[in-house]
């Protein structure tokens, strides 16, 4: 930079830009190689095809609904609530195990869900949704009554084995 005079300061921009510029030329040299590497460590290859990179994925792998969604889980339960009255015990199961996705920690979804499957006679499943109703909730008001639907559907799924 021989004849170059500078007669005012740089502003602190400039030489920040300065100095980046600098660095990107000292990473890009070749001939520097960085101590923190071994002499022996693999070096990583290109990619194949820059097509592929060049694709955006997101969509594809994103779920359609977010994992917590608590809102979501509780217009699931008054839906699921709805189809019960009606009788499609279907579409009830599918709300309710929707909440249970919505928001996994809440007890209330696998209560209803458990009322569902044992109105449509899945008996099994049925003890496994109030069981995981009280597992999540271990000291719920209505605790008693539901370890009694268990012991009788357990005695049901018994008599249907026999």
């Amino acid at each position: 930079m021989k004849g170059l005079r500078v007669t005012r300061p740089i502003p602190a921009v400039a030489a920040l830009f300065l100095l980046l510029a600098a660095g990107q030329a000292h990473a890009e040299d070749p001939q520097q190689e960085s101590s923190s590497k071994p002499a022996d460590a693999p070096t990583a290859t290109p990619p194949k095809s820059t097509a592929k990179q060049t694709k955006d994925t997101a969509t594809r792998s994103a779920p359609d609904q977010p994992a917590w969604d608590p809102l979501r889980a509780e217009k699931d339960l008054e839906v699921g609530q709805y189809y019960m009255k009606k009788g499609d015990w279907d579409a009830a199961i599918d709300r309710f195990q929707d909440a249970t996705v919505a928001k996994p920690g809440y007890a209330i979804p696998f209560r209803y869900l458990a009322e569902a499957q044992e109105k449509k006679g899945l008996r099994k499943q049925a003890i496994k949704s109030y069981q995981r109703y009280l597992d999540l909730y271990p000291h719920a008001e209505d605790g008693d009554k539901v370890r009694k639907k268990i012991e009788k559907l357990y005695k049901n799924v018994e008599k249907e084995k026999k």
